[in-house]
């Protein structure tokens, strides 16, 4: 996706324009779903946090606002430094300070810094550290440091010139050489006499005795300590040795592999014993959780995350993870498919291929790619310069430096193609050329060609776009909604509303008037 593709809230600023006094202001429409005008409201500035929080500047102040974009609380910031649900973090002249979203004022703005987490804050001035918990509503000093963080489990780590310390457990003065946050669950520590695991109370689920502490991924850890190797799953109260063994288990790019008295035997998953074979020579990873296991017999398989996909055969170099019981595999130099016993399916004769998804899979062939289905046969020649995935029907294709669209029956579904097509949410398309952006529809219609410098799907039969500074929407059909006339327009989706940013030419006998029909749209006349 283009980088000028903005997939979040725009918002700009725009001058009223007095006959006789310049003021500076802007005013909002206010539309409910249906685009029917409910209100308008006057501020500098207003920005939608959340689907609970509205901000807006005006007089120099910043204020919270309700659904119905009144100000209920002054900030007392100059402006707004960031917004972490529930927290919203000020920014005054004296420093940062913090409220919750519903509110109330937690920190003044005279911090440094201020770290959040869930239902806690960690702010300080220099090297003094203060938490705020709000399960307790307390604001506590945790101690002088030379930085401090909050981890991703909740816990404080704290450093010194000494080492580190977790200032928030049982014991806050207990030095550490080294702590590492993992995930929201667990550190990984070190002390003398080895690694051990952290849980978010700050306790030891797994003793600091470990020589050797990997992360896997979620709670599955690789360990060895001594002779012996060890899968670990972390556990809340304490961590659990699935595993055990002593003899070798390596870990080289997340693949686990056990030797007994030398020979590989076992290929090994987080927790266990994926497969134990014997025989095997080597093992190559092909994709994510999956392997080719190569055996002494000259035979080789597709391991996956529940076992063999396809079980092991002879006269194959090598097989990749596939679809709908359909694997690519490579002999001598050329792709074909293989079934779950291992049999051809489709003969090994193409120069490349993709998985097959919706019955039909893109391959190569004369250095030029096309579409088959599950027989082998053609659907599409081999014309096109890249081939992608069928998904709900289309696939994308290129064809003469152009992407394009085909269906099923391999029919091009748009005269000329764009110089790139990307599939987006709920599997509409934007459509991209000379830096302009267009829509279309999951079905292959065309809503509107590249014309737009920024285009957003926003809701069901709204799209936000923007020609040059106006903003409009469009409907499906690619029929105008509200009009490119806006400065800018932001849906509230915790309002059911929007705002559409305008700015009107404000005289003391109004030479304009406005008129709003019964749809919300506007008619201007002298």
């Amino acid at each position: 996706m283009s980088s000028k593709l903005i997939w979040g809230s725009i918002f700009s600023a725009c001058i009223l324009h007095f006959t006789h006094l310049p003021a500076i202001s802007q005013t909002y429409e206010v539309y409910d779903q249906n685009l029917m005008l409910k209100s308008r409201v006057e501020y500098d500035h207003i920005r939608i946090l959340g689907e609970s929080v509205r901000i807006s500047n005006a007089n120099n102040q910043v204020k919270l606002l309700s659904r119905e974009y009144k100000p209920f609380i002054n900030l007392k910031a100059e402006s707004i430094h960031a917004y972490d649900q529930p927290w919203i973090i000020t920014q005054g002249k004296q420093g940062k300070g913090a409220f919750h979203e519903y509110g109330e004022e937690i920190l003044p703005a005279e911090y440094d810094n201020v770290q959040t987490f869930f239902t806690r804050l960690l702010a300080n001035k220099g090297r003094q550290y203060w938490l705020y918990d709000h399960s307790t509503r307390e604001l506590t000093d945790v101690g002088t440091f030379d930085e401090a963080i909050l981890a991703m489990n909740g816990q404080v780590i704290a450093k010194t010139a000494q080492g580190y310390f977790l200032p928030l457990s049982d014991d806050p003065d207990h030095l550490f050489d080294e702590i590492r946050e993992i995930n929201q669950n667990y550190l990984i520590a070190k002390e003398a006499t080895g690694y051990g695991l952290v849980n978010r109370e700050g306790n030891y689920v797994l003793r600091p005795v470990i020589d050797h502490l990997v992360h896997l991924e979620e709670d599955y850890f690789y360990a060895y300590d001594g002779n012996q190797y060890m899968l670990i799953k972390g556990r809340e109260g304490k961590a659990d040795i699935s595993y055990s063994s002593y003899h070798k288990i390596t870990n080289e790019d997340g693949m686990l592999l056990e030797y007994i008295h030398g020979k590989l035997r076992r290929v090994m998953d987080n927790d266990g014993i994926l497969l134990d074979q014997v025989g095997m020579e080597k093992v190559l990873p092909v994709g994510e959780k999956h392997y080719n296991v190569f055996l002494r017999d000259q035979t080789m398989g597709l391991l996956g995350p529940k076992g063999w996909e396809v079980k092991p055969i002879a006269g194959v170099d090598k097989i990749l993870p596939g679809k709908e019981g359909l694997y690519p595999a490579l002999k001598d130099g050329k792709l074909g498919f293989v079934d779950v016993l291992g049999k051809w399916a489709i003969p090994a004769k193409f120069e490349d291929g993709k998985k097959f998804n919706e019955g039909f899979a893109a391959v190569k062939s004369n250095g030029r790619w096309g579409y088959i289905d599950r027989n082998g046969s053609w659907i599409s020649d081999t014309q096109f310069e890249q081939g992608a995935e069928f998904k709900r029907g289309l696939a994308l294709v290129r064809l003469s430096g152009k992407q394009n669209l085909i269906d099923r029956s391999g029919n091009l579904l748009l005269s000329e193609g764009y110089e790139r097509i990307s599939r987006g949410a709920d599997n509409y398309f934007i459509t991209e050329d000379d830096n302009k952006f267009g829509l279309i529809a999951p079905d292959g219609k065309e809503i509107v060609a590249p014309k737009f410098q920024e285009l957003r799907r926003e809701d069901l039969n709204k799209i936000l776009v923007r020609l040059g500074d106006k903003y409009g929407i469009l409907d499906e059909n690619g029929d105008y909604l509200l009009p490119l006339y806006y400065k800018s327009i932001v849906f509230d989706q915790g309002a059911n509303q929007i705002l559409a940013e305008d700015f009107y030419q404000f005289e003391p006998e109004p030479t304009a008037d406005i008129k709003v029909e019964s749809n919300g749209r506007k008619k201007r006349g002298g």
